[in-house]
């Protein structure tokens, strides 16, 4: 019965893909759940990869059903998990839902991921009460700071031993494109308006160049969602001109060799935070804590490691308000006041 309630929810959950909130829950636990899966990431997959991730969230859906796996318990607070789209989103989901149900066992709540459609939407996510922490970049981070008192839990160490990133520009190796003068009139592909590496930085770095209107400078800027994104659109001639965070790019080197083969990087940005976690003020302060020393102890044990691997970090460490100041920095040399800052992706 519960394998059969198990498909049911699935199917229904696959019935919503492409309109709004799939959400996926077996045994008390959400496997799924991504607030708009309509999305410029999403719709870049090829169809291959697609089929291939329901396969897996069929037989991960079937298996946690014939677990036994105990069901949360009906008093215990939900704590929504946040995640930005710096990848695609079943890349994202992958990375952290085992961290998600190792919390759930560990604390008395249920943690649950749900997949932020824009960076920026962590903000009106956390007034409105619909998530209540979130893995944010620096950006997103200094925004949660900022304009909504959130504080940092951890962040984790990457496998390089760095726990920070830095923006890169890049074009493709025979555009011909080598100075910033060269870009005049040149399609450049962002990130999102929320994002240090796919907007602040390259609108910090061009603006000391004199460039203080990307849209009259460049014949098209567009948004693409992702750094992932990003990447692809120049990689494939798409666009010229590219910003994107270098652990994504890295990453992208790793599965794909023509983007260092192909692919030139014209200036990078200060180093800034790694994507930590951070949790709104309307969680207890002793929750809180439970979850910042298990994230620190993760690296202390077989279990632990396992999610570290999956998330592709070497352990968690502490993170504070004022290791943001780069980001803080970056912005006022955009133009942007952080404390005030709104935006719409146009």
């Amino acid at each position: 019965m519960t394998t059969m309630l198990a498909s049911a929810a699935l199917l229904s959950g696959f019935a919503s893909i492409g309109r709004r909130a799939v959400s996926m829950t077996c045994g008390g636990m959400t496997v799924y759940k991504h607030d708009w899966i309509g999305s410029a990431a999403l719709a870049r997959l090829p169809v291959s990869r697609y089929r291939a991730f329901l396969v897996v969230l069929i037989i991960s859906v079937l298996a946690a059903a014939g677990s036994g796996a105990p069901a949360a318990r009906a008093d215990n607070p939900t704590i929504k998990i946040g995640l930005i789209p710096e990848r695609n989103i079943f890349d994202q989901v992958a990375r952290y839902e085992t961290l998600a149900q190792y919390l759930s066992s560990k604390v008395d709540a249920d943690f649950q991921l749900t997949m932020l459609s824009r960076y920026g939407n962590i903000v009106e996510r956390i007034v409105g009460h619909e998530v209540q922490a979130a893995f944010l970049g620096s950006f997103t981070g200094g925004l949660a700071s900022a304009q909504l008192s959130m504080e940092p839990v951890a962040r984790p160490v990457n496998l390089d031993g760095t726990s920070t990133y830095f923006g890169r520009i890049f074009v493709r190796k025979d555009s011909g494109i080598e100075t910033i003068d060269d870009m005049r009139g040149k399609r450049l592909a962002l990130v999102e308006r929320a994002t240090t590496a796919g907007y602040v930085f390259p609108r910090a770095h061009l603006r000391t160049y004199g460039v203080e209107d990307l849209r009259t400078f460049f014949s098209v800027v567009r948004f693409w969602g992702s750094h992932d994104a990003t990447v692809s659109a120049v990689l494939d001639g798409e666009a010229d001109v590219g910003a994107a965070k270098n652990t994504v790019m890295d990453w992208r080197m790793r599965v794909d060799p023509r983007v260092k083969e192909e692919l030139r990087i014209l200036a990078v940005s200060p180093r800034v935070p790694s994507n930590g976690l951070f949790m709104s003020t309307l969680v207890e302060p002793g929750v809180k804590e439970q979850v910042r020393g298990l994230l620190l102890d993760l690296d202390k044990t077989a279990e632990g490691r396992e999610i570290l691997r999956k998330m592709e970090a070497l352990r968690f460490e502490v993170t504070h308000t004022e290791d943001y100041g780069p980001v803080y920095d970056l912005a006022a040399k955009a133009g942007i006041d952080i404390e005030s800052y709104s935006y719409t992706n146009r």
